[in-house]
């Protein structure tokens, strides 16, 4: 089979994008104020905002949601998690054990197979996409900087401890509660999740 990996947006859309809201602009010019527009202009958020509602629009449609993250790898497990800031349900064996990784800045991808996978078909799955499963520390960086991301994208990522026992942890909400877990699986990933992954190159 072979290996898909996720395509970047054109040069060519980039331009389409941009003529669409230029002409979009232009269009409705008569019914801005031109004083009001330059402050608009001014504020540092605006773009971010403008940004923001495109790439959730994106995300809906995607596959592959990515975010950059930035990982401090002086933590240890317990730190990293306890930087997140939920509600804790964790084996302390398996949290002291957790792979840490490398690496200060990361390029993730959240990627959903929408179906029933045992633990090895997971990472079966994952190394047919041309991905490999991201490091827990990684995972709570990225959850501790998009507090609200787990709503919307159930995310985990998995691993082997030192005998070959499946381990997840998984950033969820249930109600009001934002959870984090932490433990040993033998059960089946429902299609319910996204998991965290890098680019087997990265």
């Amino acid at each position: 089979m072979s290996t898909m990996t996720p395509s970047q947006m054109t040069k060519g859309q980039i331009d389409k994008a941009v003529a669409n809201y230029r002409a979009m602009l232009e269009k409705h010019s008569k019914d801005f104020n031109s004083e009001a527009v330059q402050t608009v202009l001014g504020q540092p958020e605006f773009t971010q905002e403008q940004f923001d509602v495109f790439r959730k629009r994106v995300e809906v449609i995607s596959t592959y949601i990515v975010r950059k993250v930035k990982v401090n790898r002086t933590q240890t497990p317990r730190e990293a998690i306890n930087a997140t800031g939920r509600v804790q349900y964790l084996n302390d064996e398996v949290v002291r054990d957790m792979p840490t990784g490398e690496g200060e800045e990361k390029e993730v991808f959240l990627v959903s197979f929408k179906k029933t996978l045992t633990p090895d078909q997971l990472e079966q799955e994952v190394e047919k996409t041309g991905f490999v499963l991201a490091d827990p520390v990684t995972q709570c960086a990225l959850n501790e900087q998009d507090p609200s991301l787990a709503d919307s994208y159930p995310n985990a990522t998995q691993w082997r401890d030192k005998t070959g026992k499946a381990c997840y942890a998984l950033f969820s909400r249930w109600g009001d509660e934002h959870r984090v877990g932490v433990d040993q699986y033998d059960d089946e990933w429902d299609g319910y999740w996204f998991f965290v992954c890098f680019r087997k190159s990265s």
